[in-house]
């Protein structure tokens, strides 16, 4: 049986960056378990779309703005998430927050990076250079990035990966910015997307498997032990 990956759906709103991060650790075979199968962004302009593009990766645009709001936004999103069969959602970049309802669809399944070591310089409204500014102005020796899971409250769940990256003396918010991005999230969160496949090997997509006259659909070990 050849075990088919999971797939991977990314959401941005931006430039992309940590989407490229992605896109070239796929390419680098360090996401074995899992292929990016859809991009979708909350903003048309975003550069995000161009890289997908340029990855032949499928992309969409899908905002509450441009839904009507945020059920309307949600249910939009569940459907095109549902239509590619995706795995697991990545937040790269993502500015929308997603409401209790929707992470409560795709528990443990939803992952986020952000530019702190959370719990420093999180929560809601801290995105962007406005964390690398309030490190600076804080006056901290070392930040750098979280992977966690997602839930309800911004920045709020489970922590699964961290990575500490020192701050300079002569550092602005655009290098530190920077800095962050190339030593921490672009390592980090291809690592933990892999990481969280080979824990979860159901999530992996597998043809129908069959023994005679029975058959699965994925990852079923308990129901081929029985077989004979």
């Amino acid at each position: 049986m050849t075990m088919k990956k999971a797939k991977i759906a990314v959401l941005v709103s931006g430039g992309g960056t940590n989407l490229q991060a992605l896109l070239d650790a796929q390419a680098a075979g360090l996401l074995p378990h899992g292929e990016i199968a859809l991009v979708v962004s909350s903003n048309e302009g975003a550069y995000a779309l161009t890289r997908a593009a340029n990855a032949g990766v499928p992309a969409e645009t899908v905002s509450p703005k441009r839904c009507g709001g945020q059920a309307a936004f949600e249910s939009a999103l569940s459907d095109l998430l549902a239509a590619h069969e995706i795995d697991l959602i990545v937040l790269a970049g993502f500015l929308t927050i997603l409401s209790a309802d929707f992470t409560a669809r795709w528990p443990s399944r939803i992952l986020n990076v952000h530019p702190s070591l959370i719990p420093a310089f999180c929560g809601k409204g801290m995105y962007g250079l406005k964390v690398h500014e309030a490190a600076l102005a804080k006056g901290v020796k070392v930040t750098g990035a979280t992977v966690h899971f997602v839930n309800e409250i911004p920045d709020g769940g489970e922590i699964l990966l961290q990575k500490a990256v020192e701050i300079l003396p002569d550092d602005t918010p655009e290098t530190l910015q920077r800095r962050v991005m190339e030593q921490a999230e672009w390592i980090l969160l291809p690592q933990a997307a892999e990481e969280k496949l080979l824990e979860n090997p159901w999530l992996f997509r597998a043809p129908i498997v069959r023994n005679g006259r029975q058959a699965t659909v994925g990852y079923c070990p308990d129901v081929w032990k029985t077989w004979e």
